[in-house]
């Protein structure tokens, strides 16, 4: 990681309370970005507390470019 992260967006204490869609950071019942109708969870809430670790070998392994196959679908 080039830039390191301040823990509290690496590991929220509850990341429940806030819309991590985009960098303003809305109160989930106060959603004021027009991202749509729900919030958008934090990672650690979808992959657990090592997400970032997750996140990070996927990414030395190239995982994170990978692209579905669409060689097989008809034109």
């Amino acid at each position: 990681m080039d830039t390191p992260m301040r823990k509290s967006l690496v590991l929220p204490a509850h990341p429940e309370r806030i819309c991590w869609g985009c960098d303003k950071y809305c109160p989930a019942d106060d959603l004021a970005c027009g991202n749509g109708a729900i919030r958008t969870p934090h990672p650690r809430e979808l992959f657990g507390d090592d997400w970032l670790e997750w996140s990070e070998m996927a990414d030395r392994n190239g995982a994170g470019d990978a692209r579905p196959d669409r060689s097989d679908e008809e034109e």
